[in-house]
C-alpha cells in the first residue's frame, strides 16, 4: 500500500509551509526605488500634441517676422516703408561729419595727415615765437652798437671822472664813450648804453651806499646804489661789468670807482648799461645826468 505524503506522522503535515502553495516572494531595496521612479514618471506632467504644436508655430511665426524682412532689405528688393525711409533719412544726417564747399578741389582734400592743437599748446608757440624775434632784435642790436663803436678793445684813456654837478658826475671818463641806445629804444630797454672799451672805469654818479653788488640775471655783473640826490631818493644801477670794485653795505663818493666796463649777462659788446630811479619811478639818465 502507497502511502500517503500527507498522512500523519510525515514532514509535510506537521510543517505548513511544505504545503503545495508557492511560498510568498521576497520585496528587494531596489525593487522598491524601481517603484517609486516609475511612480514619478508616471505623475509627470504630460505635454499635449495640441500645445507643442502651437508653441512651434508661435516661434516660426516670430523668426519669419524679424529675418525675412531683414533679408529683404539687404537684397534691395521690394519697396520701402515709410518708416524704414525716416530711419534711413536720419542715419544718413547723422553720419554727415563733414560739409565740404563745391569749391574745394580735390588736391585741398588729399591732406595725408592731422593734428589738432590746444588752447595752451598755441600759447606756448607765440610766447616761443615772440621770444626767438626779440632774441634776434637784441642780437641785431648788439652788432649795430658794436660797429658803431670807435673805442679801442681794452681802454686806455684817462680815468678822471668829470666835475660834479648838483652832487651828480658822469659814469664813465669823458671822450671814453660814445652813445648806443637810450632808454626806450625798445619795448624792455630801462636804460641808457654807452658804448666803450673793455676796462673803462666806471664812476659812482653820486654819493650813497651799495645795495647790490655781483652777477645779478641779465645785467651780468652789475652794482646798484642807493643815494639821496637834491632831497629825492635815487637809485644808480650799472651792468653789465667787466669786474666789479665796490662791495654791497659799502659807502662810495660821487667819481669813486665801482667797477669796470664789460660784456657780461645779456650783452654782445662792451659797454655799460646805466638805469636811474627816481623816488622810485624810472627817469631818462641823458636828463639826470650833467653832461
Amino acid at each position: 500500500m502507497t502511502q500517503n505524503p500527507m498522512s500523519a506522522g510525515s514532514p509535510e503535515a506537521t510543517d505548513p509551509t511544505r504545503t503545495g502553495a508557492p511560498a510568498p516572494a521576497k520585496i528587494s531595496r531596489r525593487d522598491i526605488r524601481i517603484a517609486e521612479r516609475a511612480l514619478r514618471a508616471e505623475s509627470a506632467p504630460k505635454i499635449r500634441p495640441l500645445r507643442a504644436a502651437g508653441t512651434m508655430t508661435a516661434v516660426l511665426a516670430l523668426i519669419a517676422g524679424v529675418a525675412i524682412p531683414a533679408y529683404a532689405a539687404t537684397q534691395g528688393g521690394g519697396e520701402a516703408t515709410a518708416e524704414q525711409v525716416t530711419a534711413h533719412d536720419i542715419a544718413e544726417a547723422d553720419a554727415q561729419s563733414l560739409t565740404v564747399g563745391g569749391g574745394a578741389t580735390a588736391s585741398q582734400l588729399s591732406a595725408s595727415s592731422y593734428s589738432g592743437t590746444t588752447a595752451s599748446e598755441i600759447e606756448k608757440e607765440k610766447a616761443a615765437a615772440a621770444a626767438a624775434k626779440r632774441a634776434k632784435e637784441m642780437a641785431a642790436e648788439a652788432a649795430a652798437a658794436a660797429a658803431s663803436s670807435s673805442a679801442a678793445s681794452v681802454y686806455s684813456g684817462n680815468a678822471t671822472p668829470s666835475a660834479p654837478s648838483e652832487g651828480v658826475v658822469f659814469p664813465l671818463p669823458a671822450g671814453a664813450w660814445t652813445s648806443g641806445r637810450g632808454l626806450g629804444d625798445s619795448g624792455y630797454h630801462k636804460g641808457w648804453d654807452l658804448l666803450a672799451s673793455t676796462g673803462t672805469p666806471i664812476f659812482a654818479a653820486a654819493d650813497g651806499v651799495v645795495s647790490q653788488s655781483g652777477w645779478f640775471g641779465g645785467y651780468g655783473n652789475a652794482v646798484t646804489i642807493e643815494s639821496n640826490v637834491g632831497g629825492s631818493a635815487t637809485t644808480t644801477r650799472y651792468a653789465h661789468m667787466s669786474s666789479i670794485a665796490a662791495a654791497a653795505g659799502q659807502t662810495v663818493t660821487a667819481g669813486q670807482v665801482i667797477g669796470y666796463v664789460g660784456s657780461t649777462g645779456s650783452s654782445t659788446a662792451p659797454h655799460l648799461h646805466f638805469e636811474v630811479y627816481v623816488n622810485g619811478g624810472l627817469v631818462s639818465p641823458q636828463a639826470w645826468l650833467p653832461y
